[in-house]
This record gives structure tokens, C-alpha cells and sequence, in this order.
């Protein structure tokens, strides 16, 4: 049977199974993100070879081009104007502050620990920067957490996708400059400053096409996701085609442009495309999943062991601690804690990943490798403690809440549900 056939029937078989355990999945500590990517594993070339996919066959890389395009399109309408307006603090601190902390934590760790380059190291960090909402999403929906941590979470792992792109482009370009003599930075500032403007005007342009009244010129919800799916992938296109420009980085501007100007269209997608975003990541887990091997994830022995843990207790909480000093929010300990904890590492890493090796970047199969080894712990970490971890700080708020009532005080900001 040829791998296209085989490839639909698992296709087929986890749809249907996702589905039918999607109940007992969402009562228990599992998550069917873990078990994709197990299945997956367990299909492929670290299991019964099912499976047959390859990081640099064009399929894997197309599959990452089109899960980079919607996954960064659907982060860039989440950019909401109003809720940037009120609750900014909190996520921009932890974007422009402890993001880059954190990816330079694990690059200095994956330099002297693993014994990577510095541009190798650097790659490493950028890639383990990014949070994941697909695997967070089980705490910022619980209303149990407060709501200012919620909404914290969740602009931030929406975010951070498009800006780990800042950290991963130069670093990729800088790696492969040698190829072809080109000057990377050179290459960066024509790269990022011609996606920015073109996803500026492609935005811009978008929303003025698309008709805001009611009445006859009106067009169906369905077909406003469809308009937007369309632009995703024709900004992508025009870029790609054009030769000039980073085509993701303008995908990303440009749903943001759309989101802030048409705020409806945001609403219309985030319900219309959300079957289309789990088909789509569900592709992502199970290809990545395949094209993982208990030998390569372990392939730098017990220096892997080392960054995981790096990545997930240091790195992050570090990040996160020293970004929210002085914040004038006057977080608990307790909600530090948590917001440390849950930054979960999955589809984003998973999907420039697979980019990165499809390209055939120097130095990114061992990058990858130590990479998947820690978004596989995170699935397990993250997906075994966020229930129990969203009832602890709910615990948490309500003891704050009714400290704040006998005192005849607000409750604070971070106890609010």
C-alpha cells in the first residue's frame, strides 16, 4: 500500500478516535495532543515503521508551510485592540522581556552543556522561546484561575508564536549564510522590514475590500472565513512568489492589521477555522511524532536530560520572575509560580522544527532533536498538571478573596475569576 494511502487511514482512524475519547480525555489528565504525538511515535520510525515521512521531503515541509501560515494568521487576529488597551502589562513584560531571557538562558545552557555553537545554541533558544495555547488551553479556559492570568496566558502564548520568529529568522539566515556567501544581516533587514510593510498593506487592503454593512452587499459568516483563510494564504503566496520579503512575518503583520481594523472578522474566524486549525496541528503532531526515535532524542545523553529541565523549571521561571519585578499588578508568589509553570513548548516548536529541518539548515538535526525532546516532556509535564494546577491556584484566589473581605479591601487583581 502506497504511504498516501496509509497516511489517510491514520489520518482517518485518529479523527474518528479523537473524537469518540474526547470526553474521557477532557475529565481526565490526559491530552489528545500527547496522545497524536505518542500515536504518531508509535506509528513511525521509532515504533512499528508505519509511517513512512522524512524531515526533508517536500510533503513535511509543505505540511510545516501551511500549519505556519494559518497558526500565525490565527495568533496575529488575536491581537485585540481593546484587551491590548486594558490588560498590556502583564503579557507585553513577559513577551519583550522574559521571552528573550529565557531563549538566552537555554542558548548558554545548550553551548557549554550540550557543546553546541553559539549560533546552534542560539537557534536552540529561539525555538524552546515560544509558549503553546494548545496545550495551555486547559488553563486559561478553567474559570477557576483568575481571569487576570487567563488573559495573561493567553495574549502571550497568542503572541509569541509571530515574535519567535524575530529570534529564529536571523539566526537560521546567519547559519545558512555560508551556503551562498550572501551577508545575513544584510539579508535580515531587507527580509523583516519588507514582510512588515507588505503585511501592513495586504492587511490594510483586506479590510477595506471586505463590506462591514448588514444589508444586501452583506456576505455569509462562512464565506467571511473563508475571506480570511484566503488572504492568510495569498499574503503567503505573494511574498513566496515575489522572492523579497519574509512571507511568515508578513502573514503575521498583516492578521494583525486585519484584526485591529475589522475586529468582526476576528470572531467569525476563531469560530469558522477552529476544525480546520485541529486538522491541521493534528498533522502536525502525529508527522512530528513519526520522525522521532528514542536514539535521536537522546542522542546527546544525559546533556539532553540536562536542557530539558533547564528549559522547563530555569529558563521560563527565571524569565517570568525577573520580567514581572516592579510590575504594578503586585502579583502573589503563588501566581509567579504558576505563570512560570505554564509555558508549555509544543506546536509552535514542533512546526519550525519540521521548517527548519525541511530546509536542511546546518547544525538543525541535533537542534531538533534536543527541541523535541523537550516539547515531548512538556506534553506529558504540562498536560499531567494543568487540571490539578488550575484547581491549586483557584484554591489560592478564593483564599485571597475572602483574606481581602474580612480586611474590608478590593481583591487583588490576580484572586478577580
Amino acid at each position: 500500500m502506497e504511504t498516501f494511502e496509509i497516511a489517510l487511514i491514520v489520518l482517518g482512524a485518529l479523527l474518528v478516535i479523537g473524537a469518540l475519547i474526547s470526553g474521557f480525555v477532557n475529565r481526565s489528565f490526559l491530552s489528545l495532543t500527547a496522545l497524536y504525538v505518542l500515536a504518531g511515535f508509535a506509528l513511525g520510525q521509532g515504533g512499528l515503521d508505519v509511517l513512512d515521512f522524512t524531515a526533508d521531503e517536500g510533503f513535511v515541509e509543505e505540511l510545516a508551510i501551511i500549519a505556519l501560515v494559518i497558526i500565525l494568521f490565527r495568533d496575529g487576529l488575536e491581537v485585540e485592540a481593546e484587551l491590548l488597551a486594558k490588560q498590556w502589562h502583564l503579557p507585553l513584560r513577559k513577551l519583550l522581556v522574559a521571552m528573550p531571557i529565557t531563549a538566552a538562558i537555554i542558548m548558554v545552557a545548550g553551548h557549554f552543556i550540550v557543546g553546541l555553537s553559539w549560533l546552534e545554541a542560539a537557534l536552540l533558544g529561539a525555538l524552546l522561546s515560544p509558549t503553546d495555547p494548545v496545550l495551555s488551553s486547559a488553563v486559561v479556559t478553567n474559570p477557576r484561575v483568575p481571569r487576570l492570568i487567563r488573559n495573561s496566558l493567553n495574549l502571550e502564548s497568542g503572541l509569541n508564536d509571530g515574535l519567535a520568529l524575530a529570534l529564529i529568522i536571523p539566526v537560521a539566515a546567519a547559519l545558512d549564510s555560508a551556503k551562498d556567501g550572501m551577508v545575513w544581516w544584510q539579508f535580515m533587514l531587507e527580509d523583516i522590514s519588507i514582510g512588515v510593510l507588505a503585511g501592513i498593506a495586504l492587511g490594510y487592503i483586506a479590510s477595506l475590500l471586505i463590506p462591514r454593512s448588514s444589508g444586501g452587499s452583506a456576505i455569509p459568516d462562512h464565506q467571511k472565513v473563508l475571506y480570511s483563510l484566503g488572504v492568510a494564504v495569498l499574503t503567503y503566496g505573494i511574498l513566496a512568489y515575489a522572492g523579497h520579503g519574509n512571507a511568515f512575518i508578513a502573514v503575521f503583520v498583516c492578521a494583525i492589521t486585519l484584526g485591529v481594523r475589522r475586529a468582526d472578522i476576528r470572531d467569525y474566524f476563531s469560530s469558522g477555522a477552529e476544525e480546520i486549525l485541529e486538522l491541521i496541528k493534528l498533522g502536525i503532531f502525529v508527522v512530528f511524532g513519526s520522525i522521532l526515535t528514542v536514539q535521536a532524542l537522546f542522542s546527546n545523553g544525559w546533556a539532553a536530560v540536562a536542557i530539558v529541565l533547564i528549559t522547563l523549571l530555569v529558563a521560563r521561571t527565571a524569565g517570568v520572575w525577573l520580567s514581572l519585578i516592579g510590575n504594578r499588578e503586585k502579583l502573589s508568589t503563588q501566581t509567579k509560580a504558576f505563570m512560570s509553570w505554564f509555558g508549555p513548548k509544543g506546536v509552535a516548536t514542533m512546526t519550525y522544527s519540521l521548517f527548519l529541518l525541511a530546509l536542511g539548515i546546518p547544525g538543525a538535526t541535533e537542534v531538533t532533536n534536543l527541541a523535541a525532546l523537550c516539547v515531548v516532556t512538556s506534553i506529558v509535564a504540562h498536560g499531567l498538571t494543568d487540571t490539578p494546577g488550575a484547581n491549586w491556584i483557584g484554591r489560592v484566589a478564593a483564599a485571597a478573596r475572602e483574606k481581602a473581605q474580612r480586611d474590608g479591601q478590593p481583591a487583588p487583581p490576580d484572586a478577580v475569576v
